[in-house]
């Protein structure tokens, strides 16, 4: 007669826990590296290219250093990055103390991934881009200098999230900092880019 009572508080705490289950949200676990939201104008971007036939991997997207605390040290189309259909770039470095300003401590050896699908072409200690790695499809490819070490070899295909290298401030560079470059196949001819039109900064 004692054992009723027993049974029925366990039965209503495995009630209890079940609800407490089944209402529960676990969040995700997230990999180290995640493209940053590509903003409006990437994702209407992104969206017409697919409507066009081509995978989502094919298309640059993100941040290529894969963390939020991305800053931009120069823009786009000004100062060494002009002209913008020759030269055309942002450089990206880390702000390691959140000062909103670039930290050469934090950004030294940063991980850089590939923003979209590709063959790996690169250039050793070349003059201005330093160690130089070149990520190219039929429609896209990009540009990442001024490394302090190459992730991959000639040749290799690498996928969106693939590391290619680690920042440094080789070649032409004032700092430890990436120049990122994003030209287009348009009309038989390789056309730069805005890469803040690629959702590179989070």
């Amino acid at each position: 007669m004692h054992e009723t009572p027993r049974l029925v508080l366990i039965a209503l705490g495995l009630a209890g826990l079940l609800v407490l289950l089944l209402n529960s949200n676990p969040q995700p676990i997230q990999s180290t590296w995640a493209p940053a939201n590509p903003g409006l104008a990437a994702q209407t971007r992104l969206q017409t290219l697919q409507g066009r036939g081509m995978a989502a991997a094919d298309y640059p997207q993100g941040n290529p250093l894969g963390v939020l605390n991305t800053v931009m040290t120069q823009g786009y189309g000004v100062g060494s990055h002009a002209p913008a259909a020759t030269w055309g770039a942002v450089d990206l470095a880390l702000d390691g103390d959140g000062d909103g300003r670039a930290d050469p401590r934090a950004s030294w050896n940063q991980p850089i991934y590939a923003t979209h699908s590709g063959v790996i072409t690169t250039t050793a200690n070349s003059w201005p881009a330093g160690n130089h790695v070149w990520v190219t499809n039929d429609q896209y490819r990009t540009g990442y200098a001024h490394l302090a070490e190459f992730a991959v070899t000639d040749g290799q295909v690498v996928n969106p999230g693939d590391l290619i290298g680690y920042m440094g401030s080789s070649g032409q560079s004032s700092g430890p900092h990436l120049d990122y470059q994003i030209w287009a196949w348009q009309a038989g001819r390789w056309v730069n880019q805005n890469p803040l039109d690629y959702g590179v900064l989070p």
